[in-house]
């Protein structure tokens, strides 16, 4: 086992508002993925067989977003949380926990709430 994740899933209540808080704190363009029961949009994975991917779903509600419950998932920042962590709010979303050192060598985390009522987490290691 290489790493113990390999692949997550974040609730979204509303998937295209979900979208664009996304790519607009990472920079980034997600995948479509459309099945008859359930809507993703992908996290670009640049090693689909030996990367962590993950996606946004909207089940209809098997998956719930939740602030409180649930395990907390840590997204690569690099290379600083701050980067990331300062369009939060502007994307619509919620920061509980500022830029944090976890020590020089571990790097810093910050904690935010997204638009979908998600507690989600930012991790960075100094480069």
């Amino acid at each position: 086992m290489n790493n113990a994740i390999s692949w997550f899933e974040i609730p979204t209540t509303d998937i295209n508002r979900a979208q664009k808080f996304y790519e607009t704190i990472f920079g980034i363009s997600m995948i479509p993925m459309e099945m008859p029961n359930i809507k993703m949009r992908m996290f670009p994975l640049d090693d689909m067989m030996n990367g962590i991917g993950g996606a946004l779903v909207d089940s209809g509600g098997f998956h719930k977003p939740s602030m409180t419950d649930g395990p907390l998932i840590y997204l690569n920042a690099n290379p600083d949380v701050q980067i990331v962590l300062d369009k939060v709010e502007a994307a619509g979303g919620k920061i509980m926990v500022p830029k944090t050192e976890i020590s020089p060598e571990y790097g810093n985390m910050a904690v935010f709430i997204d638009t979908e009522g998600n507690r989600m987490a930012l991790h960075s290691i100094p480069q």
